[in-house]
């Protein structure tokens, strides 16, 4: 249960994809054990061969193989892969963002669309039909940030007040 390399991974994974939990982590590592399951499964001859090709049909839909992936190459997929599939990854690799914590958000406020439908859900699994329709939904600038934030200069001065104060004292 406390497996300090597990979880060390577990953390980098989190930071790395901008999650917002260790249960997202959890999720997508469930997702690819039902996966290499439903695969030996096959292999081994207790599912038919048509359960087979209905997996790799659905990965490779979301992208994350190739259609003429076997089954031998669905025990490759890791949990990096999964993750990457997600909007919110998809929208920082395609620069709509420039970090994943800011594509979690944008996602989350409702600034990001598929198709001209706006998703707020960051874990959305994006098929790859869908991955060239990946757009804002309203406009936003995110290069321009004001060099001081609103109240600052204000601030500032009660700082200087209190230090002249200080100093006269």
């Amino acid at each position: 249960m406390w497996e300090k390399q597990r979880m060390d991974e577990e953390h980098k994974l989190k930071e790395r994809f901008g999650l917002r939990n260790l249960k997202e982590v959890w999720m997508a590592a469930s997702e690819l054990r039902r996966i290499r399951r439903n695969v030996r499964e096959v292999l081994s001859g207790r599912a038919s061969d048509e359960v087979g090709k209905q997996i790799i049909a659905r990965l490779a839909r979301y992208g994350i193989v190739a259609t003429s992936a076997t089954l031998d190459d669905l025990l490759i997929i890791n949990i990096d892969t999964i993750l990457g599939r997600r909007l919110q990854s998809i929208v920082m690799n395609k620069g709509l963002a420039k970090t994943a914590r800011q594509a979690r958000q944008l996602i989350t406020h409702g600034f990001i669309a598929i198709d001209g439908k706006r998703v707020t859900s960051p874990g959305y699994m994006v098929a790859s039909t869908e991955e060239g329709r990946i757009g804002y939904y309203k406009p936003i600038d995110l290069g321009s940030a004001p060099a001081k934030a609103p109240g600052t200069e204000a601030a500032a001065e009660a700082v200087a007040k209190i230090e002249e104060k200080a100093t006269a004292a």
